[in-house]
């Protein structure tokens, strides 16, 4: 065998599975230096990549200095600076902080309202964004003063009560002209402050206005309205046949309880065309009852007289005429007018049938109210008067008319009844 077989040999021994004396089988050998060698550079390769990569994010966001144009004024500083660093190392560039600040508007914590906005290349940056947003990439940046915040606070609704304006000093005709109505205000109760503020209107009070009249005829008439009070009672019925033979029309201020006790009298005076409104139930006097009392007195005595004639009426005579601002003040939501007199015969002293005709006779006027009574005590004296009082005033010129009628005549404006603001 020559040399050249002996390599051949060789050759073929490197690919043949060799048995070793234990019978188990070696791998053929390999060759591992090609492999090492890829390996090693694929390494170098993506080392080398990984130094540039960083090295030019270090230049890019941390170690370069860049220029960022705030408020039109240029401010250089590293690229990794935050926009929450910057802020601090120039004292938010003179923009402050809003404050915290009472419901009443004081001032309660000088940095406790919203911090100064930012705005990078003209967008709107989230606060909590500050930390974490470098100045890299934005060439523009706007700070904005912060905003005032109010502190945390209850809300209420509270009633304003409404004003007046009662005049009663212009006649003996007192009129709701305009129905009171509350206004309502939210106010802030501050949490911290404890303070009380009036936040807005949530609706304004509307006033009260009671206007009094002194009504008289326009049209040339002269006229004059006969009023009786305290009735019905045994006197009554004479009184009416007085008013019916003269075919005078009449208005009865009535008591309740009387109009109870008396209820064909109440039924006479509507079928025979007179007036029947209240005196209230009692006769009490008005302004000693509070207002809940005030306003269940005059309601019962509607109510007695609808049930004893069958006609309501929101119309009153107070006792005594004692009916001022704070009555009305209560009472305005269930009545409509309060009348009282220009002429009083003072009858009930019982001065003689020729005083009580002569105060009526010398007093009158176009337009005037003369008080009478027709209960309360002995009323022959009244009666008695009465023919001869038509009978004067009838020579003077005169008309009688319900008070109704003096209103109407006179312009009287209609009452503005509860839940309207307005005349009717």
């Amino acid at each position: 065998m020559d040399e050249h077989d002996v390599d051949d040999l060789r050759d073929t021994a490197d690919d043949i599975e060799i048995i070793d004396f234990d019978g188990a089988a070696r791998p053929p050998k390999r060759r591992h230096g090609a492999v090492f060698t890829g390996i090693a550079a694929a390494l170098a390769t993506l080392l080398v990549v990984a130094l540039a990569g960083g090295g030019w994010y270090l230049w890019t966001y941390k170690w370069r200095n860049v220029t960022i144009s705030v408020d039109n004024e240029p401010v250089t500083t590293s690229a990794d600076t935050t926009i929450a660093e910057l802020l601090k190392d120039h004292d938010d560039f003179g923009r402050k902080p809003g404050r915290l600040l009472s419901v009443k508007g004081s001032i309660l914590k000088k940095d406790g309202g919203l911090p100064v906005s930012v705005k990078l290349d003209g967008q709107p940056l989230a606060t909590a964004d500050y930390a974490t947003t470098t100045i890299a990439r934005a060439a523009t940046m706007t700070v904005t003063p912060g905003v005032d915040v109010v502190e945390p606070h209850d809300v209420e609704q509270r009633k304003v009560p409404f004003p007046t304006d009662i005049n009663l000093n212009n006649g003996p005709i007192q009129v709701v002209t305009q129905q009171g109505v509350d206004g309502v205000n939210e106010v802030w109760i501050g949490k911290q402050s404890k303070q009380e503020n009036v936040h807005r209107t949530v609706s304004k009070p509307v006033p009260l206005v009671v206007q009094s009249f002194s009504p008289t005829a326009t049209d040339g008439r002269k006229v004059i309205a006969l009023t009786f009070d305290d009735g019905p009672s045994q006197y009554t019925g004479r009184i009416l046949d007085v008013l019916r033979q003269k075919k005078v029309k009449a208005t009865f201020f009535d008591l309740g309880e009387q109009a109870l006790a008396y209820p064909q009298l109440e039924q006479r005076m509507v079928a025979e065309g007179h007036q029947v409104a209240s005196h209230s139930v009692s006769h009490p006097y008005l302004p000693d009852l509070d207002g809940e009392e005030l306003r269940q007195e005059i309601v019962a005595s509607f109510e007695d007289l609808e049930k004893a004639s069958d006609t309501k009426t929101r119309i009153l005579r107070a006792p005594y005429g004692a009916f001022g601002a704070e009555q009305w003040k209560e009472a305005a939501t269930v009545m409509d007018m309060n009348v009282l007199w220009t002429i009083d015969t003072l009858d009930w002293k019982r001065p003689g049938a020729k005083a009580i005709r002569q105060e009526v006779s010398k007093n009158a006027y176009n337009g005037a109210v003369a008080l009478m009574h027709d209960g309360g005590g002995d009323r022959t004296q009244t009666i008695e008067a009465l023919p001869g009082i038509i009978d004067d005033l009838r020579k003077q010129g005169y008309e009688f008319v319900t008070i109704d009628q003096l209103c109407e005549l006179g312009g009287v404006p209609k009452a503005a009844q509860a839940g309207s603001s307005s005349l009717l």
